[in-house]
């Protein structure tokens, strides 16, 4: 059984997975173990490839879910995206976005903040 923490995690992942859709992004991936770590999200836009790193919270008490996305974790975000573009053997755009959601577990109406490219 999930701890709470584990649970709003995977809430927070089920939100932006349902908003990616929404926008007409196909999902191809979830919790994708790499050697570099996990990627949250992958997408396909067009024959753009998007990888999603979503953060979630409930108060902006240790700052906003987008604040988390800090040098280390760009770094691994890019190891990893690049990993998993060379085993697919996938040519063409990438590029990584930030889904941030703040709320509370099970809310219907998180507010939901995508930031796109935040890489370059």
């Amino acid at each position: 059984m999930k701890n709470y923490r584990q649970q709003f995690g995977s809430w927070g992942e089920a939100v932006a997975a349902a908003r990616i859709t929404d926008a007409g992004y196909e999902l191809i991936g979830q919790n994708v173990r790499t050697p570099y770590g996990e990627i949250d999200l992958i997408a396909r836009y067009g024959e753009v490839i998007v990888f999603f790193e979503v953060k979630t919270r409930s108060t902006d008490d240790f700052g906003p879910p987008e604040d988390a996305l800090d040098t280390k974790k760009k770094e691994h975000l890019i190891n990893a995206a690049s990993f998993f573009v060379q085993e697919k053997n996938i040519n063409g755009d990438w590029r990584v976005d930030l889904i941030a959601i703040r709320g509370r577990l099970g809310q219907a109406d998180p507010e939901i903040e995508w930031f796109e490219n935040v890489i370059g």
